[in-house]
């Protein structure tokens, strides 16, 4: 295959400076969102028992610390307790949402698209305030049920948006085909629709994922002791004691979110 070249045919001395401008300042943005980040990973091997620069030893003690807490560990399982059991309510339900609203046309349909995505622009804060008044008297305050429920319906929106997007180019003719032929709708869908849209229901269940993953806010308002999650530790700990430990869980935290983007690409280039 023939490669392209870099820049335009009868490119200007302008135009190349103009080229190599936006690549410099792209470069320089992520270097600054980047650097923050990636200075955790260094402090997370220290032997100093403060966060501090320059490192005056290396050591793994603080991630053997990490995995013989039993306060750490309890938080890692109540997290891939909470997570994965909200990723399945808001995937389950945001497809759903999504392969109705492709279909049907009515006059409100702008304004019921409006209210599912409400929990990605309302300030978490005044969700998690809303979620505890109407989950106290409901006895679902300090429990797995109530916190799984609310971080399925902060992630729902995003395996909304997605699915959309994927059925914006999805053929209906097929499942026209399909239902004339004799097929149930059910297994019209299961056999034709979700294998279709399955890269972009896999995405948002990804960014559901995630988004319980890393919540804290409504956490907050909602655990109990025994309902603590993985950032709420650290939130703890970085108020009351900042331990090396939390740049452990930071390094591991960076590591598995970006597995998780990892994954999402290449989900995106087997769609491409």
């Amino acid at each position: 295959m023939r490669k392209l070249p870099t820049f335009p045919l009868y490119a200007t001395p302008a135009d190349k400076l103009g080229w190599w401008a936006v690549r410099a300042a792209c470069v320089a943005v992520l270097v600054f969102l980047l650097v923050p980040i990636l200075v955790i990973v260094p402090l997370s091997f220290s032997d100093s028992s403060f966060l501090t620069y320059p490192i005056p030893g290396w050591s793994l003690r603080w991630y053997r610390n990490l995995f013989e807490s039993a306060e750490w560990s309890r938080a890692a399982r109540n997290s891939f307790i909470v997570a994965p059991a909200a990723t399945l309510i808001a995937t389950v339900l945001g497809t759903l949402a999504a392969v109705g609203l492709s279909r049907a046309q009515f006059p409100l349909k702008g304004l019921l698209m409006g209210v599912l995505i409400a929990p990605m622009v309302v300030p978490i804060v005044v969700v998690g305030v809303a979620t505890y008044l109407y989950f106290a008297p409901l006895g679902l305050a300090d429990s797995y049920l109530g916190l799984i429920l609310v971080h399925a319906a902060l992630g729902a929106p995003f395996v909304l948006t997605t699915v959309l997007a994927t059925l914006s180019n999805f053929n209906h003719n097929l499942t026209r085909a399909s239902l004339s032929l004799g097929e149930t709708p059910l297994r019209t869908f299961f056999r034709i629709t979700l294998p279709v849209i399955a890269p972009g229901v896999i995405s948002g269940a990804l960014f559901a994922f995630a988004t319980s993953f890393d919540e804290v806010v409504v956490t907050l308002f909602l655990a109990g002791a025994e309902q603590v999650t993985l950032p709420r530790q650290m939130f703890t700990g970085i108020r009351e004691n900042i331990s090396p430990t939390i740049a452990a869980v930071a390094t591991l935290l960076i590591l598995f979110t970006t597995s998780l983007l990892l994954v999402l690409e290449w989900l995106r280039g087997r769609k491409a």
